[in-house]
């Protein structure tokens, strides 16, 4: 019988952190420990400073920590030949090329959200954006979440965006619009708009709506429980024993390419 998958949490300490711990287990996996503050103590879960003190001890790390962290895990486990789970958003272009050069050298799942709901909504607004042409259908993404999230939109809300933008066949960049405020002029046609509400302890709400001027077609998904992220991110850590290097996407974790 082989072993048991040995898994690493980075961020053991946060709200998704400490389901993992849970999550892990159940899966039939070997909780090889966490990262966390020093001090920090996670019932019987072994708890280190760094990563550099974990990897060696793991198969796969599930990243749930910070943008800041992204690069030094990076290097790290492309150097000790871990397999890495990227749950962190908020990404600049340095950090993702950090990602992308690992995934030369380690297997790697990064998404923005590992709910199955999510990405089957990522699936369709792909669908969706290619079907509605901007110039008729102005498609508008408006997120809400807790008041702790430090990042907006979320990353969840660009992936959505990014789906449509793809699509369309045009770069989210090139079209993507924040939060307007004050007298902005008439919409653009070509314009993916993002909204961001905060507030209170809401786990994650997204709705696209695509706009006419004769009708208007919305997805929304909600997340209740952040278990869902946890449950989709051991998925993705199982998923990914044995694989070669490259970065891989929930929708190939879930089968759907």
């Amino acid at each position: 019988m082989p072993d048991a998958l040995r898994v690493g949490i980075a961020g053991i300490g946060g709200r998704v952190g400490r389901l993992l711990i849970e999550e892990v287990r159940a899966a039939g996996c070997d909780l090889a420990g966490g990262t966390a503050r020093h001090g920090v103590q996670i019932g019987d879960a072994p708890v280190f400073a760094d990563l550099g003190a974990l990897a060696p001890l793991c198969d796969v790390v599930i990243d749930f920590t910070h943008a800041s962290t992204i690069i030094p895990h990076a290097q790290l486990l492309a150097d000790a030949g871990v397999a890495w789970v990227i749950g962190t958003t908020g990404l600049d272009a340095d950090a993702q090329a950090a990602v992308d050069q690992a995934a030369t050298r380690i297997a790697v799942v990064q998404a923005a959200n590992f709910s199955p709901g999510v990405v089957l909504v990522a699936r369709l607004a792909r669908i969706l954006g290619e079907a509605l042409p901007s110039p008729a259908y102005d498609a508008e993404i408006v997120e809400t979440h807790h008041r702790q999230k430090v990042d907006a939109p979320s990353g969840t809300a660009l992936a959505i965006g990014e789906a449509v933008a793809a699509g369309r066949g045009v770069r989210l960049d090139d079209v993507r619009v924040d939060g307007r405020s004050g007298h902005t002029g008439p919409r653009s046609d070509h314009e993916i708009g993002f909204a961001a509400l905060r507030g209170g302890q809401i786990v994650g709400e997204h709705t696209l709506s695509f706009t006419s001027a004769s009708e208007q077609i919305s997805l929304t998904h909600r997340s209740f429980d952040r278990r869902v992220y946890a449950t989709g991110a051991v998925r993705a850590a199982r998923w990914l024993q044995g694989r070669a290097a490259g970065r891989y996407s929930m929708e190939q974790v879930l089968g759907l390419v």
